[in-house]
């Protein structure tokens, strides 16, 4: 898969890492923030594995549970901003950039499915 999709999955993971710095250690938020880094760390994980899947079928395995850990990530982030952990500011730039890779990756699970 030599696309977008994984440098940029890379990224937001860092971001999600550097957030998560933040929340635990100024905000003293632990739990939220657990949740967010583990979701959100997972999805680059998984377009990874992804890239050296075995079949077709095993590719849209993987590439659907990052497409459900970005939503989850997504999840996350509406709590922490909702709950004023996050300005709306903070809150704008990261979750554009995981809206951005639900749809990538809500794409990547549509075409896959036409050819399997």
């Amino acid at each position: 898969m030599d696309n977008i999709l994984s440098p940029k999955s890379y990224r937001f993971a860092l971001e999600i890492i550097s957030l998560y710095k933040c929340l635990s250690s100024e905000k003293r938020e632990f739990i939220l923030s657990k949740q967010l880094l583990r979701s959100g760390t997972s999805i680059g994980a998984l377009v990874r594995e992804a890239e050296h899947a075995q079949s077709k079928a095993d590719f849209l395995n993987k590439i659907n549970i990052a497409l459900k850990e970005a939503n989850e990530t997504e999840y996350w982030l509406l709590l922490l901003k909702d709950t004023d952990y996050l300005t709306e500011r903070e809150f704008e730039t990261i979750h554009k950039d995981s809206i951005e890779l639900i749809k990538i990756l809500a794409s990547i699970v549509k075409t896959t499915k036409t050819k399997i």
